[in-house]
């Protein structure tokens, strides 16, 4: 029954199955911008999402770091769209900011807040706006706050989307605000990590991408408006535990041979080539609207690069 579900849901993005798969690429805007934009394979994205500004008072108003306009005039340069993302993890596991977004989401400072985020995109020639928001971050003023968000920016032509995990709050949206998004990134990772050093394992495995596909399809989510997200970085247990990610780049540098499977060393779990082509079959399969990279500064260059194995996949002929 579920695999009859799944196909009749993903026939609903038949009729878009000829539109080009989006690749959508989040670029961290704490990095050294300047020296990292040159690096950039623009012609293989089709968005980029700068991650993350955030309101820097109760009052609504918004961080903005200078060096963002050069991913936007690179971007538009490419003809490549290029959304602001805000949220992110910090405004879920920060105090301070995470009380921000509450406040800010409630009946009586929401509509000032949306005016500020749209006023921003207008300003700096944002093509639209990611909401990043996960966990307890998502409350019951999520859904009123999308629904304002859509109003506000539906006459300046802005996309809205969102990353989200169905596991960290994303099972407390109602379907009615979801379809308010022009697409939906999938964090389909992190189902492992650092925080639970005594449980190792692949964090980002394929069957656990098929399980977060096959609960937002079930959530009657068109299959065209999903993007699968995928790593690249990797989580390190044992010897090689580390409190953060391992970048996929720093990953080969130190072993050879890493490229040729999903697990190195003492012991490091990430996704290599192969695994990210299964990843591909899979939303080909489905007919889903692309993938979604977390993120771009993970990536190793030239033949290596792990962007360049999704999209030479993405576009292969049948």
């Amino acid at each position: 029954m579920k695999a009859l579900l799944l196909l009749m849901l993903a026939l609903t993005g038949a009729a878009h199955a000829a539109d080009p798969p989006r690749i959508v690429a989040y670029v961290p805007n704490w990095i050294d911008l300047p020296a990292f934009i040159p690096k950039i394979d623009f012609e293989k994205l089709t968005h980029v999402n700068i991650a993350f500004e955030n309101p820097i008072n109760d009052a609504g108003d918004l961080s903005f770091t200078p060096s963002n306009t050069l991913v936007i005039e690179a971007a538009k340069k490419h003809r490549v769209k290029v959304l602001l993302s805000i949220g992110g993890g910090s405004a879920s596991s920060d105090p301070a900011l995470l009380q921000r977004y509450a406040t800010l989401l409630d009946a009586q400072h929401r509509g000032s807040f949306v005016t500020k985020l749209c006023s921003l995109l207008i300003k700096h020639r944002f093509d639209g706006l990611d909401v990043d928001l996960e966990g307890p971050a998502i409350t019951a003023d999520y859904a009123p706050f999308i629904a304002e968000l859509s109003t506000a920016l539906q006459p300046h032509k802005l996309l809205l989307t969102a990353a989200l995990s169905h596991g960290y709050g994303g099972d407390k949206i109602p379907t009615e605000t979801l379809r308010k998004f022009h697409f939906i990134n999938l964090m389909a990772y992190d189902a492992s990590g650092p925080w639970n050093p005594d449980q190792p394992g692949q964090h980002s495995s394929l069957a656990f991408a098929q399980q977060c596909v096959e609960y937002w399809i079930g959530r009657h989510i068109p299959a065209t408006s999903l993007n699968l997200g995928v790593p690249f970085y990797g989580y390190g247990f044992g010897a090689a535990f580390h409190k953060s990610g391992y970048p996929y780049h720093e990953i080969l540098a130190k072993f050879r041979d890493a490229a040729n499977s999903d697990q190195t060393g003492d012991t490091i779990f990430y996704n290599g080539p192969a695994t990210l082509k299964a990843k591909v079959n899979l939303i080909q399969k489905l007919n889903l609207g692309g993938i979604m990279i977390w993120s771009l500064d993970g990536d190793a260059t030239g033949e290596a690069s792990l962007l360049r194995v999704l999209h030479t996949k993405l576009h292969a002929k049948p």
